[in-house]
């Protein structure tokens, strides 16, 4: 049971980090160790340093003998030497390991959001999550950026205690001269020096736990000032997309104040008041424990040393492993406190991860005909979206074959994107089913089915990437097939006269100022549409495929129409009337039903809801 809000207990934060770890070695084995190893020898280092110059002056205030003098240099240069040249490797591994980090990390997210049922991925619902954990990532690195700095560092504050210990323990056995063996002063030291070690040993990690309780909870208040200051002080002045309206609105201004009033960071935000107030009180007691613990500790040592216990140098030892075994255990409990807080968003990313997925994969395969005979029936097929009590879809029946081209119509809102959806099996009917050659597509293997089709979204996205890549979207791609996939969706001539390296060119400027080109809406459109036609799929579907053309370049793609589409099976889903007249067969949805079926003039005849669409577009064309 949670114990608080914000904090889990010492099982759950064990059971938590135990997971994600598992899950982080996975994902990049080897990415601890190299980490553990810095912590550790991180922590050990200065002991070692340590032991050996206060070996060293012991000596060197004693007996002096210049053959053990020479034995404790040589070994002081020859272990820093070592350690120096393993430490320097070891931060060169890191930094790499850590350049590499944000990739993985967004590997693990990019991986669930691809195998998330799409219902849930286009659910707001779902994705706001995996928001909310990115911007708390970027904004405090909460999450799994700082468990993988609190687990290595961790070990290392377990070696600095470990360190520390085996440093000091003789402080306190060593006997000082029979004379002061009961003198109260002496014994006064001793009590004192341990009081001040636990003082800061037990209160420490309290206020510790403290500071990180109250940062935690301004979590909120730091995700949302980051979403403002990205936006209204970085995105709003450098998207190419925004530059005229920034200039002609001026939402540069507006974007100032808006930031200024939002901004955590500033002189009246959460973090600068906490930093004034409740952190800064700590972060004084902290330093103050410190001190006084360090003054008793001084005390204790210089008296034991005074009364003949050890020489000199053992009095650095001493005070050195007594001062990195204090703040040692400080840090191993803070970090506890820090991995406990961290704990609570790291159950986030967990939840996240854990979304089940509820769609049927299927099993069969899809079969792979050479004369591309496939049939798709819609058979009273219903729908309505999670969450939702309207129908998106309501008992829509259709068939058709490879080959035929249907045109797709209807005003905003009427089911023509959901009926798409449900085609390409990204949604399950919520009543009847969708059959492919006869069988319920939903037994069929799910990746090789979406495979029979090759859409163009109405938002498509292009990569920043070479222009044959694109297409053919792989590293290792048929340049042939490709040069006849562009001269299909008409760009002979742009390939000619802008594509200055062909197949190489690269598209847009974001990768390679220097190397990329920029393209229009129009051409963007029609690279989609020869991506498209690589992929060479039975059923090519078309979301607004000309939506971005001029007329002229509208109506070549229309009269392409045929070279475009081969044997395929064409299904256009468009607002522009006047591309389905290319079309065998137009389906008219109105409030999730289809309404009407038939040719052009057909429909036209009847004068129906087609019609009326029709007339009210071409008002304006004659």
């Amino acid at each position: 049971m949670r114990k608080k809000k914000d904090q889990f207990s010492w099982k759950q934060t064990w059971q938590i980090n135990k997971r994600v770890f598992k899950m982080c070695t996975k994902a990049k084995p080897g990415f601890f160790a190299v980490r553990f190893a810095t912590q550790i020898l991180w922590a050990i280092s200065p002991y070692v340093t340590l032991y050996c110059s206060a070996r060293f002056l012991n000596e060197l205030t004693a007996a002096r003998r210049p053959e053990v003098l020479a034995w404790w240099v040589l070994l002081i240069l020859g272990l820093t030497a070592a350690l120096g040249v393993i430490g320097s490797l070891l931060r060169r591994l890191e930094e790499a390991g850590d350049g590499m980090r944000s990739f993985w990390l967004n590997w693990i997210y990019g991986q669930k959001a691809l195998d998330m049922d799409f219902s849930k991925a286009d659910d707001t619902r779902y994705s706001d999550r995996l928001v909310q954990i990115l911007q708390t990532s970027n904004f405090s690195g909460h999450g799994i950026p700082n468990f993988t700095s609190l687990l290595p560092r961790l070990a290392g504050a377990f070696f600095k205690v470990a360190g520390g210990v085996a440093l000091s323990v003789s402080l306190f056995v060593l006997p000082v001269k029979p004379q002061a063996q009961n003198l109260p002063l002496l014994k006064a030291g001793l009590v004192l020096a341990v009081g001040g070690i636990l003082a800061v040993l037990v209160i420490s990690p309290l206020l510790a736990d403290k500071s990180i309780r109250a940062w935690n909870a301004a979590a909120e208040a730091g995700r949302s000032g980051n979403r403002f200051f990205n936006f209204y002080g970085n995105l709003l002045y450098t998207e190419e997309k925004r530059a005229l309206d920034v200039r002609m609105y001026r939402q540069d201004l507006y974007g100032q104040e808006v930031d200024a009033a939002n901004n955590s960071w500033t002189g009246d935000g959460v973090f600068v008041k906490l930093n004034r107030g409740i952190l800064g009180i700590i972060n004084g007691i902290t330093e103050m424990l410190s001190q006084m613990m360090m003054g008793l500790v001084y005390l204790y040592v210089c008296l034991k040393a005074w009364y003949g216990a050890f020489g000199v140098g053992s009095v650095t030892q001493y005070v050195g492993a007594l001062s990195s075994l204090a703040g040692g255990f400080s840090e191993l409990m803070s970090i506890g406190a820090e991995i406990r807080g961290n704990t609570a968003f790291l159950k986030q990313v967990l939840d996240y991860l854990d979304i089940p997925n509820e769609m049927y994969q299927g099993s069969l395969t899809v079969e792979k005909r050479s004369d591309r005979q496939y049939e798709v029936e819609f058979r009273d097929v219903s729908f309505r979206y999670p969450g939702s009590q309207e129908y998106a879809l309501s008992h829509v029946n259709m068939k058709f074959k490879v080959g035929e081209k249907l045109a797709v119509v209807g005003q905003n809102g009427s089911g023509k994107t959901t009926f798409i959806k449900l085609l390409c099996r990204l949604y399950d009917p919520t009543k009847g089913e969708i059959l492919l050659n006869g069988i319920d597509i939903r037994k069929y293997d799910y990746q090789e089915y979406m495979s029979v089709f090759s859409v163009v979204f109405q938002d498509f996205q292009l990569l920043d990437a070479p222009l044959g890549e694109n297409i053919g979207a792989s590293l290792h791609y048929d340049k042939a097939r490709g040069l006849e996939c562009l001269e299909k969706a008409g760009l002979e001539e742009w390939f000619r006269t802008k594509a200055v390296k062909g197949l190489e060119t690269r598209l847009y400027q974001h990768e390679d100022a220097n190397e990329g080109i920029q393209i229009s809406g129009g051409e963007e459109q029609k690279l989609a549409i020869a991506r498209s036609l690589y992929r060479d799929a039975p059923f090519l579907v078309l979301d607004e495929p000309t939506a971005a053309l001029d007329p002229m370049s509208e109506y070549e793609v229309y009269t392409r129409l045929n070279d475009i589409v081969e044997d395929k099976t064409a299904i256009y889903i468009s607002h522009r009337l006047s591309s389905c007249r290319f079309c065998d067969e137009i389906a008219v949805f109105h409030q999730g039903q289809v309404i009407e079926k038939g040719s052009h003039e057909e429909l036209l005849a009847r004068g129906g809801k087609y019609s009326e669409l029709w007339n009210a577009q071409a008002q304006y064309y004659v």
